[in-house]
Parts: C-alpha cells; sequence; structure tokens
C-alpha cells in the first residue's frame, strides 16, 4: 500500500505553500533569499518578490511619515504617533495574512505590490 504522494519541492527543499509562507517572513531579505535559490516555481518566486515589493513600500511609508511627523511640531508629533500605531497595526495584519494565504498555496495579490510583483516575474532572472 503506497503512502501519499509527496508535495513537490522547490530548490530549497520545502513544499511550495511553506516556500512561499517564509519568502514572507523576514520582509525582503527573506523575499530576496528565496528569489535567488528558487528557480522552478512560479509560486515562490511570485511571493518573494511580492515580499520585497512590500517590504521596500512599507519601509518608503514609514521614512515618508518620520519626515512628515518630524516637520510639524507637536499636532505632527500626536498625528504620527497616532497614525503609526494604526499603521502598525495594519501591517502586521497583512503580514500575517500574506504568510498565511502563501501557506494556504493562495497567490493573493496586495493592491499595490501584487501587480507590481506580476510585472517583475517575467523580468527577473536570477
Amino acid at each position: 500500500m503506497a503512502g501519499p504522494e509527496p508535495a513537490p519541492s522547490t530548490g530549497t527543499g520545502l513544499a511550495p505553500n511553506v516556500a512561499g509562507a517564509l519568502s514572507y517572513l523576514l520582509g525582503p531579505i527573506t523575499g530576496v533569499l528565496f528569489l535567488i535559490i528558487e528557480k522552478n516555481s512560479a509560486f515562490v518566486r511570485f511571493h518573494a518578490l511580492q515580499s520585497i515589493v512590500f517590504g521596500v513600500i512599507w519601509v518608503i511609508f514609514w521614512i515618508v511619515l518620520s519626515v512628515i511627523s518630524g516637520v510639524v511640531p507637536v499636532l505632527g508629533w500626536i498625528v504620527g504617533f497616532l497614525i503609526s500605531v494604526v499603521a502598525g497595526l495594519g501591517g502586521l495584519v497583512i503580514w500575517l495574512l500574506l504568510m498565511y494565504k502563501a501557506y494556504q498555496g493562495q497567490e493573493w495579490e496586495l493592491p499595490v505590490a501584487g501587480p507590481i510583483a506580476r510585472k517583475q516575474m517575467g523580468r527577473v532572472t536570477v
């Protein structure tokens, strides 16, 4: 009696859903790592690219928020603090959702980062 067939592995030796989820773990760092390692799975490469794009957009957002809240005294600090708390929690939820969706085997696209990642899929050859 034969057991269940093993899931197809990726260049990392992991199942594609695990590799896709792990590509979000440390943002652009693990995104670049999985993009370099993975040569075969378009699923993993998409999630790695989306992780990179989302991470870069997130860093730019925080830099702009820091500059704006630093330029406007007192009111800017208060508004900046409130926005950073809400955005931080929102970013955490998005990050966890991206990892969950990848682990479920879904190529869930973020509104801005997803199309950029999808567009770069054909261009990036590592």
